[in-house]
């Protein structure tokens, strides 16, 4: 059985002792590449946590919406339908015919109105 004592060993000879230390090298640079990698991971993910919290406070502070929505005399909502920002109200006149409003709810302002009428 060999035993091997430190104090013994010979020293490298100078092309792997170069290879060593380019080897020693790319372990540092890559590792630091990772810290580097890790480091911008962790910081995405705090700005994406920050950003959603200054949206959901700016959404919770901005003032209440108070638009009017003009039917005409006489005319009734039977129906309504809500898409995102966009209304469509189903609207019953008193003659019996129908008509669909299409309302933009940020500004109040009327989009479209569709009348329906019975196919002859």
């Amino acid at each position: 059985m060999t035993v091997y004592d430190d104090e013994d060993e010979k020293p490298l000879d100078p092309a792997a002792e170069r290879l060593r230390r380019k080897m020693v090298r790319l372990l540092f640079v890559s590792g630091g590449i990772m810290v580097l990698g890790l480091i911008a991971v962790f910081a995405s993910i705090v700005y994406k946590l920050n950003e959603r919290s200054e949206d959901a406070s700016a959404l919770s502070a901005a003032s209440p919406v108070d638009e009017q929505i003009a039917v005409p005399a006489g005319h009734r909502i039977v129906a309504s339908a809500l898409d995102g920002d966009r209304a469509l109200l189903t609207i019953a006149a008193p003659d019996g015919s129908t008509s669909l409003l299409l309302i933009d709810l940020r500004s109040g302002a009327t989009l479209g109105r569709y009348t329906i009428e019975p196919q002859q």
